[in-house]
């Protein structure tokens, strides 16, 4: 028996071993997946007093890769801007942008939410540039989206997915 088990003390290593490893994310690859921008007030000639009001839409798709430990990780953009007045389309924008990340350290029950809040946290900064710079180069002032709470879009989702299941007892 060593002195520290004597004392009822752990060695570092024992503690090490106790202690659960941090969870590890690494973006491996990020990438535009797929981008529509629609200039619909420049085709139409829209003209007169133009103050957009803007809809943001968001989704996140994840999914298993076949390498061991890495995932894809989808966040989709609608971006729709229409005239207060009068509801006339301004300009539409539709973004996928994706991330490889590769994922260690986290349980099977935190997976799913992991994937959906923290690994979109890690894209959205890109994702906002992008979008800045694409309503600036389509002719609008650049549009700086918001903070997301990426927890509360978890929560919209999950609770959209359960309503759109089929009652067992109907």
């Amino acid at each position: 028996m060593t002195m520290a088990e004597e004392n009822g003390s752990q060695t570092p290593e024992a503690a090490a071993q106790q202690t659960p490893a941090l969870p590890k994310m690494q973006v491996l690859g990020q990438f535009v997946r797929d981008l529509s921008f629609e200039n619909i007030a420049a085709q139409k000639a829209v003209k007169g007093n133009v103050q957009p009001e803007i809809q943001v839409q968001v989704g996140v798709e994840a999914r298993k890769r076949p390498t061991e430990n890495q995932y894809d990780v989808v966040v989709k953009l609608k971006i729709d801007s229409k005239n207060k007045e009068g509801g006339e389309q301004i300009f539409l924008i539709e973004l996928d942008y994706a991330g490889i990340f590769l994922i260690e350290n986290v349980n099977e029950q935190q997976m799913h939410p992991f994937l959906h809040i923290e690994c979109p946290r890690m894209l959205f900064p890109f994702i906002r540039r992008i979008v800045a710079d694409l309503s600036h180069d389509g002719g609008f002032p650049p549009l700086n989206l918001d903070n997301m709470d990426f927890v509360q879009i978890y929560r919209n989702q999950l609770a959209r997915a359960a309503q759109a299941k089929p009652h067992a007892d109907a």
